[in-house]
C-alpha cells in the first residue's frame, strides 16, 4: 500500500507528519537491546535456576509492547499528550503513595508493587508525566505572570521528589531534579529562581549521605575504589579492559558470570567485553544523536509548552543513559540506573517507551510550523486550541 499526501486518513496525517529518522534509531536502539539481552542475561537466569532464556524473552514481549505503546502515543496531537500524561502523573502519584502503604521491602527500598503477578515500579511512569506537566506550567508561567504556575510546579515537583525520596530512590530523584531544573532554565524563568533551586537540591544530596545508609556506602565505595577490588564496579572496570577495542567476541565474556546485575545495571560493561570499547561508542553515539536530533526539533516549534517538554523528554532520556554508562565506566556511584531499551526490566522499557511516544507527538511536524507543509486535512485538524485545547 502506497500511501500519497492525498490520502486523508489518520495512517497517512501521522505518516507525513512523523520523524521518520527518529523512528528508525528508536527501532535501532530498541534491537540493539534485544541482542545485549540475549548475551547478558542468560547466564543470569541460570544462576537463578530459571529457563535459560527467561530474562531474554521477557525483553521481547516488554519491547514489543512499547513499541506499540510509543508508536499509539506518536498519534496523539500535543494536547492529547498533555492530558495522557496528566492522567498518568495521578496514577503515578497514586501508585507512588501505594507502595509507601503497602508494598515489600527489597534491598532496603520500597519501589514495586505487585500487579498480577507482574512487579510495577511507579517511579519509571511519574517521570515522563510529571517532565511533561511542569514543562506546560513553566510555559505558563512565563506566559500568563498573573497565573499561579510556578508555586504549582515546584509543589508537583516536591510532591514526585519527595515520594521517591521516601522509599528511597536517590538515583530517580536526582534525575528528575536535574531535569526539572535544566527546563526552568531553558524556560527563561529568573535565575535567582535556579540559584535556590540548585542551593536546594546541593543540600539535598548532602543530607541523603547521611541519612540514607546505601547512599553513604556507594559513595565511600566509590571514593576508596581500589579497596574494593571484587566489587560489580571494579569488574565492571576490569570488562572494558578485556574487551579492548574489539571485544572477546559474542558470547565469549566471562566477567558477566559474576555480575549479579550483568542484565540491569550493568549490561554497558557486558557490551564492553564480548563487542569492545567501538561498539561502546556506537551505542553512546545512537544514544546522543536521539537527543541531539529531538533538540533540534524544538528549535522549530513555536509553542513554548510543546518545545520545553520536548527538551525535558529528551534531556531525560540522555541523562538516564548517561549515568548509567559514568556508574559502567566507574566515573559516578553506582545508582540503579537502567540503560533505556538496553537493560531487562518490563517497568523500564515501558516507561522509556512512553517518554519517546510522547516526544515522537510533538516533533511531528504541523500546520503552525513553517518549515514544512502539511495537506489539507493535516491543516484543518491542527487549528485553532489553546493551553490544554488543541495544541
Amino acid at each position: 500500500m502506497q500511501m500519497t499526501r492525498a490520502d486523508r486518513s489518520r495512517l497517512a496525517e501521522w505518516w507525513f507528519t512523523v520523524d521518520h529518522v527518529l523512528i528508525v534509531a528508536i527501532l535501532v536502539l530498541m534491537l540493539s537491546g534485544l541482542v545485549l539481552s540475549l548475551a547478558a542475561s542468560p547466564a543470569i537466569a541460570q544462576k537463578k535456576e530459571l529457563a535459560t532464556f527467561y530474562f531474554f524473552e521477557r525483553h521481547i514481549v516488554f519491547t514489543i509492547l512499547g513499541f506499540v505503546m510509543m508508536i499509539a502515543l506518536s498519534f496523539m496531537p500535543p494536547s492529547m499528550a498533555r492530558r495522557a500524561a496528566a492522567v498518568l502523573l495521578v496514577g503515578s502519584i497514586a501508585a507512588l503513595v501505594w507502595v509507601l502503604l503497602d508494598s515489600d521491602t527489597i534491598n532496603g527500598a520500597r519501589r514495586w508493587l505487585s500487579v498480577a503477578g507482574l512487579s510495577v515500579q511507579p517511579s519509571e511512569f511519574a517521570k515522563p508525566a510529571t517532565v511533561m506537566i511542569i514543562a506546560w506550567l513553566f510555559a505558563e508561567a512565563k506566559r500568563v505572570p498573573d497565573m499561579p504556575a510556578m508555586p504549582m510546579a515546584l509543589a508537583l515537583g516536591a510532591l514526585v521528589c519527595g515520594l521517591l525520596i521516601l522509599q528511597p530512590d536517590v538515583g530517580q530523584t536526582v534525575l528528575l531534579a536535574g531535569v526539572c531544573g535544566a527546563m526552568y532554565l531553558l524556560a527563561g524563568l529568573p535565575l535567582a529562581g535556579a540559584a535556590v533551586l540548585i542551593g536546594v537540591g546541593f543540600c539535598g544530596l548532602i543530607a541523603a549521605y547521611f541519612v540514607f545508609p546505601h547512599v553513604h556506602d556507594r559513595i565511600d565505595r566509590f571514593i576508596n575504589a581500589s579497596a574494593e577490588l571484587n566489587s560489580q564496579a571494579s569488574r565492571a572496570f576490569d570488562s572494558f579492559a578485556q574487551g579492548g577495542f574489539f571485544g572477546r567476541g559474542p558470547g565469549e565474556g566471562t566477567i558477566k558470570t559474576r555480575f549479579p546485575d550483568a542484565h540491569t545495571d550493568y549490561i554497558y560493561a557486558v557490551l564492553a567485553e564480548e563487542y569492545g570499547a567501538i561498539a561502546c561508542l556506537a551505542l553512546a553515539a545512537l544514544f546522543g544523536f536521539i537527543v541531539i536530533k529531538a533538540l533540534i526539533s524544538a528549535l522549530d516549534e513555536p509553542r513554548a509548552a510543546n518545545r520545553l517538554a520536548i527538551q525535558g523528554l529528551a534531556i531525560m532520556f540522555g541523562l538516564q543513559a548517561l549515568i548509567n554508562m559514568g556508574v559502567n565506566v566507574g566515573l559516578l556511584p553506582a545508582t540503579g540506573m537502567t540503560l533505556p531499551f538496553i537493560s531487562a526490566g518490563g517497568s523500564s522499557i515501558l516507561a522509556i517507551s512512553i517518554t519517546l511516544g510522547m516526544l515522537l507527538a510533538l516533533t511531528r511536524q504541523r500546520a503552525d510550523s513553517a518549515s514544512y507543509e502539511l495537506p489539507e486535512f493535516a491543516m484543518n485538524n491542527a487549528t485553532g486550541g489553546a493551553a490544554f485545547g488543541k495544541h
